[in-house]
């Protein structure tokens, strides 16, 4: 794509391929500073941009972020109905930057209980972005950990039930065909902002054997710095997989 900017330049050795970002503490950020929570979470999607940036600098081709659960619809009307129209405010203001910078988004989720209006600007945003290569970003919205594996099993059942699969064919390799993450990595790190030492029911099935970071940082304070600490630290882990090293 002419005009994409070249991928990595100051790579990290050992680097993670994908980094999953569970972005918490944008409430406690804003009441910090005696603003409603809405505050916090527009400065928590300004925080978005720069991380996206710094990912083809130190290495990380994939990137997904946590946006909203689906647990999240417990929370107050405003604040819901201020993050719905956060969402569709940041795709508009940002679908040319995530162009030409090479990004190429994902949504993963039920867009179901989604407005037609937000479908609309999500399924544009991925079909305009869908040649890019430089960073995957990943965002899950209306997503949880068990509503995808509920709602895999149910389309895995339907191709049971319709011959297309033989249930003596099912084992660990097949349900992920039907995740909605089917067509990406399994995290190699997963971090967690705001001293929360909880995975909030993030990508349960994908993550079994990420390593996780949970830091104290405020997302809204997690700056591409720390970022790259974190990735750069992960190059130092030995990752076993159940094994024994040495």
């Amino acid at each position: 794509m002419a005009g994409v900017p070249q991928p990595q330049v100051n790579l990290i050795p050992g680097c993670p391929r994908h980094v999953a970002i569970i972005m918490d503490g944008n409430g406690r950020w804003a009441t910090q500073r005696g603003r409603p929570r809405l505050y916090g979470h527009h400065a928590g999607a300004r925080r978005v941009r720069e991380i996206v940036e710094s990912c083809p600098q130190i290495g990380v081709e994939y990137l997904t972020i946590f946006a909203f659960s689906t647990e999240n619809w417990k929370r107050t009307q405003v604040e819901v109905a201020g993050l719905m129209t956060l969402f569709r405010r940041y795709i508009v203001k940002e679908t040319r930057a995530l162009i030409t910078s090479g990004v190429r988004v994902r949504f993963i989720g039920d867009r179901l209980r989604l407005d037609d209006k937000l479908i609309a600007l999500m399924n544009d945003l991925e079909t305009a972005t869908a040649q890019n290569t430089l960073v995957h970003l990943t965002i899950a919205l209306n997503y949880g950990g068990r509503d995808e594996v509920a709602r895999a099993t149910k389309r895995l059942a339907g191709d049971v039930a319709e011959g297309r699969l033989h249930p003596d064919d099912v084992d660990e390799e097949t349900l992920p065909r039907y995740l909605d993450t089917h067509v990406l990595p399994d995290p190699d790190l997963v971090i967690r902002t705001s001293g929360e030492a909880r995975i909030s029911n993030f990508l349960l099935w994908q993550s079994a054997y990420s390593e996780y970071e949970f830091i104290d940082t405020l997302w809204p304070d997690f700056t591409s710095d720390e970022f790259k600490n974190l990735c750069a630290a992960f190059g130092g882990r030995d990752r076993r997989y159940g094994g024994v090293l040495g």
